[in-house]
């Protein structure tokens, strides 16, 4: 992504967190009940251990009573535990949902000029992989790494209070143990992120083949892309082994060095034993300790390596939800007036997309549209045409100059409320995989079934749609792949119709179309245009005739406007293109 976090995220980026995990109290608190009845369980396993050999052997009487309380332990340490995997699992699959609902919600917030510098491919994932991983951290990591702290400190107490010469021993382990987490951590944060960028590099090429997969069987370059994806995940699984590698050294080490420790901690303690200074079920109750502080710290040191991984996403994750959208409503908006007319005004407009600041998509651009009127944009590619749509949809702010709606400039205007009122018809078609109901219901949200047929019958879409298996319930599939490019456009007006916005953006796109098909859409069209303010972005003869104004545009400004006839006679640009674009 071109914004980007920088390559080491400290853990402590795991606090944005917090306010997820907080949303969901009770569960935390049940969370934190389970773990210290766990732990405490855990901690007492050594003691019924002890009390096992000491008493249980050594007197008759007492051997039903030492192994009952072992039991009870026993029991209460599996239920305690079953608590805390489901409380700690449940809180892990809520914080994840709300974190990815609060993603997915900015970004759709988020404005044009984002999606300009940024891959979809690795916006999804940000909002699936990076997620998946934090699900881990607190569904998982965050449960370990605060069971085995307790455990730890448990451990060690309980290590004094048994035996503290031995003790003493012990502790020289541990330091040795955390040297080779601490040394390796800031090598792992690095291949972390790493192994995590190269993972959203593969995804993005398979966003991108699927979303353009007839453009690779019409050129026949499946095997291509298969290359491509392979080579992209042979590199993400390189850059993961050596992470793994990593990683697992360091927790080896990490092991090696702690049991190491407490064997030779448990050789003198055998000596204690046999010189009567120590029994034997002492010997076995601080055997188990060690024990379980060792294995304890061999977690921690797996769960820091999972938490350095967990840190790379999250602060992707934490910076796209720090990014603030460039197009924002104004703290008091103002209202546009009921009903809306439809005036528009473009007052010396100059506008640079982000990624050309040296070209001008407009300079300068002037354009006056009264309510009711249909204005043709005609001209060269690159002339500004959609631009002018972008603008006024607020898409982008001018750099310069001013856009009105009825008299009211767009920026004093909340965009959802100025969207409103302004209905799009681009020029490639946008289906969603949902039935043709829904995507014709798309314009509004609220419309009845009858409303969303009537909609379809006066965009000549209600005879085929009717003809599908399961009619307006039908599945479109993806991008409208059941319908034929005429079918989708009739689809598309037909939600811009059930949206009866009083401003019509159109960008017609029929040059592709066969004759009939072409015919139905222009119907639609006709249809579509009566009554409202419409700004098209003309492709053929028909449409220019029956504008009543003509616009010329080159190199984002206005060269020419009028008539068909009287710009013919004029001659000049508008005059090579009817010859090249109309009259063919």
């Amino acid at each position: 992504m071109t914004d980007s976090i920088p390559a080491k995220a400290p853990v402590g980026t795991l606090r944005a967190l917090w306010p997820f995990v907080r949303a969901h109290r009770g569960l935390f608190v049940a969370w934190l009940l389970a773990l210290a009845c766990s732990s405490t369980a855990t901690l007492s396993l050594p003691v019924a251990f002890r009390h096992m050999i000491d008493q249980g052997f050594s007197s008759g009487a007492n051997i039903d009573r030492a192994f009952v309380f072992l039991f009870l332990v026993a029991l209460a340490l599996a239920l305690a535990t079953a608590a805390r995997f489901y409380f700690v699992t449940l809180l892990g699959e809520r914080v994840v949902a709300d974190m990815r609902d609060k993603l997915y919600a900015h970004l759709l917030g988020l404005d044009a000029g984002f999606y300009d510098r940024n891959r979809s491919g690795e916006l999804v994932s940000r909002l699936t992989a990076d997620a998946e991983l934090l699900r881990s951290v607190v569904g998982s990591s965050m449960s370990v790494a605060l069971r085995s702290t307790v455990t730890v400190i448990g451990s060690i107490a309980m290590l004094f209070v048994t035996s503290p010469h031995l003790a003493a021993y012990a502790l020289f382990g541990i330091p040795l143990a955390v040297l080779p987490i601490v040394l390796g951590a800031r090598r792992l944060r690095t291949m972390s992120r790493a192994s995590q960028d190269r993972v959203a590099d593969a995804n993005m090429l398979a966003t991108e083949t699927l979303g353009a997969v007839r453009t690779v069987q019409a050129h026949a370059r499946e095997p291509y892309e298969r290359g491509r994806f392979g080579s992209a995940l042979a590199l993400a699984v390189e850059t993961a082994r050596r992470r793994i590698r990593a990683q697992a050294v360091v927790t080896a080490v990490a092991i090696v060095l702690i049991f190491g420790a407490i064997t030779l901690v448990l050789w003198s303690g055998a000596h204690d034993v046999v010189s009567g200074e120590m029994s034997a079920g002492t010997l076995g109750q601080f055997v188990l300790y060690a024990l379980i502080g060792g294995g304890s710290v061999g977690s921690l040191a797996e769960v820091w390596n999972e938490l350095q991984r967990a840190a790379g996403g999250m602060g992707r994750i934490s910076e796209l939800l720090q990014h603030t959208s460039a197009i924002a409503a104004p703290a008091q908006p103002q209202a546009l007036p009921r009903p809306v007319r439809g005036a528009i005004a473009f007052d010396q407009v100059t506008f640079h997309y982000p990624m050309r600041p040296d070209q001008p998509a407009l300079d300068g651009f002037d354009l006056r549209v009264q309510p009711g009127e249909t204005v043709a944009l005609v001209g060269p590619s690159g002339a500004g045409k959609s631009t002018v749509f972008a603008l006024l949809l607020r898409f982008h702010d001018p750099d310069r100059g001013s856009i009105a709606l009825d008299g009211i400039d767009v920026r004093a205007l909340d965009p959802a409320a100025l969207r409103d009122a302004i209905a799009l018809v681009p020029q490639a078609p946008t289906i969603f995989a949902a039935s043709a109901a829904d995507n014709i219901r798309y314009g509004r949200l609220e419309a009845t079934d009858a409303e969303v047929r009537a909609a379809a019958a006066a965009a000549e879409a209600d005879d085929f749609l009717d003809a599908l298996p399961e009619g307006f319930a039908s599945e479109l599939g993806e991008r409208g792949a059941r319908l034929s490019g005429g079918q989708q456009q009739r689809v598309v007006i037909a939600r811009a119709l059930l949206k009866d916005a009083p401003v019509l953006l159109l960008d017609e796109a029929t040059s592709a179309l066969d004759a009939q098909s072409e015919r139905a859409v222009q119907h639609a069209l006709e249809n579509l245009m009566a009554g409202r303010t419409t700004l098209v972005i003309a492709h053929r003869l028909a449409t220019v005739l029956k504008a009543d104004r003509i616009v010329v545009m080159d190199r984002g400004r206005i060269v020419a406007e009028g008539t068909h006839d009287a710009l013919m006679a004029q001659g000049g640009l508008y005059a090579e293109l009817a010859k090249l674009q109309f009259l063919d």
